[in-house]
């Protein structure tokens, strides 16, 4: 009977011993299936990369042509197309009222040029008259003198208004500011036209310039900083197979408030004609940054409630760092941040790593 309870002892022990062995190797395969985690050394380089956006074109110059007083159309001689140069003759009105106005101010003028002169002359005669001691009272030399002035000052005024009438008169004829072509015609022959009133509503004439053209295209506010004057780009618009360049001319250098962004201007050279004022174009802008920068791939930027990070190992433990992103490119992303070259971050983050945690490299 004791031999009996010794041999069931034994088994025992020896079927506990054999348990914690397996226990123990599990324990150890299990250890070493457990999956790494991949991790990279953060580098600068200098990303480039490109940006579409919608433009327009419009005229290098431009200008609504109006009536500056009420009058009618007696001549138009231009139409839609028609190419004109500074100073030409575009059309002609009439307004009645404005040539008997001139007509008063020219016989006004003539009237007062006579009084003038003889009122000079009367003076003139006495001073050299009152040369001869006792001849002319010196209040009668006083008096031809006043009335010398007097009708200088009629006479001045006479030939002011006489030079305004004129000017009114002068724009009654509506001529070319620049050379350009007639984009817009409103007025026919005997239209009434006016600064005030139902004649005002719509301009007599568009014109523009047409052999340049400016590409207006609005930056947003997170690339402004990559665009300079004299930068080149290309452009496209839907009716032409071709591509276009131009280059950077003008830049706003303020934001607009309501759209946040940069406008931006470049000068085109259409001697052919081939783009016409009004169309949309796409332009496609390099970014070229001026510094290298920190490129990550995508993956290891995690995007949460909690903001933008990556995380860092450091001592084998994880850290999260907040970052700011700029540009994508394919599967690179740009970040800004409280980071170091060479600093190890994990490649494919989540939020599921939290603060502390052991990195497994």
């Amino acid at each position: 009977m004791k031999n009996k309870i010794q041999f069931s002892a034994l088994f025992f022990a020896a079927l506990f011993f054999l348990n914690s062995c397996n226990s123990k190797k599990e324990e150890t395969v299990t250890a070493e299936i457990e999956p790494k985690t991949e991790t990279f050394l953060l580098e600068k380089e200098k990303l480039t990369t490109e940006l579409r956006l919608p433009a327009e074109l419009t005229g290098f110059q431009q200008v609504d042509l109006y009536a500056k007083v009420s009058s009618f159309v007696k001549l138009l001689k231009v139409d839609i197309g028609t190419k004109v140069k500074k100073g030409q003759l575009l059309i002609v009105l009439e307004a009645p009222e404005i040539s008997s106005q001139l007509a008063a101010a020219e016989s006004r003028l003539k009237s007062m040029e006579a009084i003038y002169t003889t009122s000079k002359s009367t003076y003139n005669r006495l001073y050299e008259t009152s040369k001869v001691e006792g001849t002319i009272s010196k209040n009668d030399l006083e008096m031809a003198s006043g009335k010398k002035n007097s009708d200088y000052a009629q006479y001045q005024a006479a030939i002011a208004a006489h030079k305004e009438v004129s000017i009114m008169r002068g724009y009654l004829e509506i001529r070319a500011p620049f050379d350009g072509v007639v984009a817009a015609r409103n007025v026919n022959l005997g239209t009434f036209v006016g600064p005030a009133g139902k004649g005002s509503d719509l301009p007599l004439l568009t014109i523009q310039q047409q052999d340049k053209l400016r590409l207006a295209v609005s930056v947003p506010e997170l690339y402004t900083g990559y665009l300079h004057a004299g930068d080149e780009m290309t452009f496209n618009v839907k009716s032409l197979p071709e591509n276009f360049k131009a280059k950077i001319t003008r830049m706003s250098g303020a934001l607009d408030l309501k759209l946040r962004s940069e406008r931006v201007e470049m000068d085109v050279v259409n001697t052919k004609k081939d783009l016409l004022p009004g169309m949309v174009a796409e332009v496609l802008l390099p970014l070229n940054a001026k510094d290298s920068t920190f490129v990550i791939p995508k993956s290891a930027l995690v995007s949460s409630s909690e903001g933008l990070y990556v995380i860092k190992v450091l001592n084998k433990k994880a850290t999260r760092v907040e970052v700011k992103k700029g540009r994508e490119i394919d599967d690179k992303i740009e970040i800004f941040g409280d980071l170091n070259r060479k600093d190890k971050l994990v490649k494919i983050a989540s939020e599921e790593t939290k603060e502390g945690d052991i990195i497994n490299e």
